[in-house]
């Protein structure tokens, strides 16, 4: 039976009077890819950041690999986070280093590399994603797609048994939104990771969603494959999905 890796238990984040997320019950199994869907404002990056600690719920439990990441010191905290990846919705590269000095940063923060290894783990990572020359290459000298590839290269070079992903493929065009999907598949396979996916991108969720839950009013309001959810004959979701398609062949 497979482990489950993350455990959310009526976890509750209000601002003001305002519920964000409602007491809301979650499993995430190890190995699935689970995405997150809901209108802006609906709570799925604060569910996030509840997850990795970012946001102390204000009710409920949020275990982690086995911990609860609302009581633990930020010492254990960061010893989980070590274990974990995420890619922010703009790749968050550091834009005064090179692409080598971003991908080296989070091994220099938590690990103890030599040169050598730093030479071989950046080679790697950057072989994986398709993109070693890049290596001594700026931000800004990068397409947006490949600024994509280079933050998610950068999440997983620590090997990474869960990752994160805020929104992966905002701003990018219907053929390289479906590369960087194609791509976090491949680095979900080849590392074994599980993920939690926030998107509204249909592309993207066709291809990497095992399950998918929608977020209204502050609760899981659908749970299902994304087959369930998008057939639903349920009108608000029709209406949602059907907006979403409209996008989808719009940027084709």
């Amino acid at each position: 039976m497979a482990n489950t890796l993350i455990k959310i238990r009526n976890l509750l984040k209000q601002f003001g009077s305002h519920k964000v997320l409602d007491h809301i019950d979650l499993d995430v199994i190890e190995g699935e890819n689970l995405v997150v869907f809901g209108q802006s404002g609906t709570g799925k990056s604060v569910l996030l950041k509840c997850i990795i600690g970012l946001l102390k719920p204000d009710e409920g439990e949020v275990e982690m690999l086995g911990k609860n990441v609302v009581d633990i010191s930020l010492k254990e905290l960061n010893e989980i986070r070590k274990q974990t990846g995420f890619l922010f919705q703009g790749a968050a590269l550091y834009d005064s280093m090179t692409v080598r000095q971003n991908l080296e940063f989070p091994l220099k923060r938590h690990f103890q590399f030599t040169q050598e290894e730093l030479d071989e783990k950046v080679e790697s990572v950057l072989e994986h994603v398709s993109l070693a020359e890049a290596v001594d290459k700026m931000p800004s000298e990068l397409s947006g797609g490949m600024r994509k590839r280079i933050g998610l290269a950068r999440s997983i070079i620590t090997e990474p048994k869960i990752m994160f992903y805020d929104e992966p493929t905002t701003g990018l065009d219907p053929i390289t939104s479906k590369e960087i999907s194609d791509l976090i598949m491949t680095m979900q396979k080849r590392f074994n990771m599980t993920s939690i996916a926030v998107t509204h991108d249909l592309i993207c969720a066709k291809i990497i969603a095992d399950r998918a839950i929608f977020l209204r009013s502050g609760k899981i309001a659908y749970e299902g494959t994304l087959d369930n959810l998008v057939d639903s004959d349920d009108k608000f979701l029709k209406n949602f999905f059907s907006d979403e398609i409209i996008k989808e062949n719009q940027g084709s």
